[in-house]
């Protein structure tokens, strides 16, 4: 993939840099997209309207051969040992990547706003200009997702589905013994379904830090992972966001469960949830305003008297977050689903995942990833949706 970097290029001229640059190591989204390179190691890309890297002696070949970049060099092209030497490891370093800036007529560069500090002050007393890119122009430019990102994010998503659906056929084959479901006579823990997970995804090639199950109370905290024994007759949310170890794309999911019989406000949350979800659903298209899509929901909770944020920013039960987020090769990145004013664009790609929370109840939420088009979205989802665990 060769992705369309004329924004950045406009960007140049709006803030009057000469490049763009970045110091980290290839599981930063920005990095990784504009460079096409991974290394577990910090390195640098500099784009002037053409990519160069600076890479060390180990992951020179490499480079060469896989990264998406018209040059590729290390630091002893650039004297970097006697740099040291003379010195010292730290003001070496910046002299030495001054000179690879020099070198490709870069005497100002904007970084992202999370661009190592002591490399900046280094650059600066090396007579660079720089700085920060607080707005992320590659954020707004990655949002816009190509085809093959869609893929990239499809195929995540199919393996988070698999990953799911491994969660709900061990809730689904577990029995009720003393208040909490057991299975295989041991008891059915949050910790179990989420090894079981990681292995699924595993096995499709992906990989996830952490997951979330998380039952009655627990489930009242949106980002409460979820821990011990699982009941029945409660809700419980599941939430995958798995990554591709290929592509490094991820996905992201929701269901809430029950095994047993939920309690009819749980019934009646999870019923007003979908109809919150199909509303913003309904509401995504290219030129709206996400904060249109996020009021599709709250006008539905709110008709129906519950709470939410909108409507008194105090609150700490009812709707309690936004209605999505941007996915890629940031789990969280733009554009977000809230409040703000975002103008959707084609090939963004987000998830709608309204929620209902209260310790007194437990918690339902409800997620889709789907791609905006110009006249409607594409639901990269096919997972059913179902409160009721149906016994095998």
């Amino acid at each position: 993939m060769n992705p369309d970097l004329s924004k950045l290029d406009g960007f140049f001229d709006e803030v009057d840099v000469d490049g763009y640059l970045i110091e980290a190591d290839g599981n930063a989204a920005d990095q990784r997209y504009l460079s096409g390179f991974t290394a577990p190691d910090p390195f640098v890309t500099l784009y002037t309207g053409e990519t160069h890297l600076l890479v060390s002696a180990l992951e020179y070949g490499r480079a060469k051969r896989t990264a998406r970049a018209e040059t590729v060099e290390r630091h002893a092209d650039y004297d970097h040992r006697s740099n040291v030497a003379e010195y010292g490891s730290h003001e070496g370093k910046y002299r030495t990547l001054a000179a690879f800036l020099d070198a490709h007529g870069a005497c100002s560069v904007a970084v992202p706003a999370d661009f190592p500090i002591g490399t900046a002050d280094g650059l600066r007393r090396c007579d660079v200009a720089v700085q920060a890119d607080i707005d992320g122009v590659l954020g707004e430019i990655r949002a816009r997702k190509h085809a093959e990102e869609v893929e990239h994010i499809r195929a995540a998503q199919r393996a988070n589905e698999s990953a799911m659906a491994r969660a709900e056929e061990l809730l689904a084959a577990a029995e009720t013994v003393d208040g909490t479901l057991s299975l295989d006579d041991e008891p059915l823990t949050a910790e179990r379904v989420k090894r079981e997970i990681e292995i699924e995804l595993l096995r499709n090639d992906c990989a996830l830090d952490e997951t979330i199950v998380a039952c009655g109370a627990d489930a009242a905290d949106p980002h409460d992972r979820g821990s011990g024994p699982l009941r029945p007759d409660e809700a419980i949310i599941v939430d995958i966001f798995p990554c591709s170890k290929e592509t490094g794309y991820y996905a992201d999911m929701t269901r809430t469960f029950c095994v047993g019989e939920p309690s009819d406000t749980i019934e009646r949350w999870y019923d007003l949830t979908l109809e919150a979800q199909t509303a913003a659903l309904d509401a995504i298209e290219a030129g709206v305003s996400a904060s249109d899509v996020h009021d599709a929901v709250c006008d539905v909770y709110e008709a129906a008297g519950l709470p939410t944020l909108r409507a008194d920013e105090t609150t700490e039960t009812g709707f309690i977050h936004t209605t999505g987020h941007g996915v890629g090769l940031d789990i969280h990145e733009y554009p977000r689903i809230s409040e703000e004013p975002t103008e959707l664009e084609a090939g963004n790609v987000v998830t709608v995942e309204p929620g209902l929370y209260d310790p007194a109840v437990g918690g339902v939420r409800i997620e889709d990833l789907v791609v905006v088009t110009e006249d409607g979205h594409e639901n990269l989802t096919e997972y059913p949706k179902a409160l009721a665990v149906e016994s095998r």
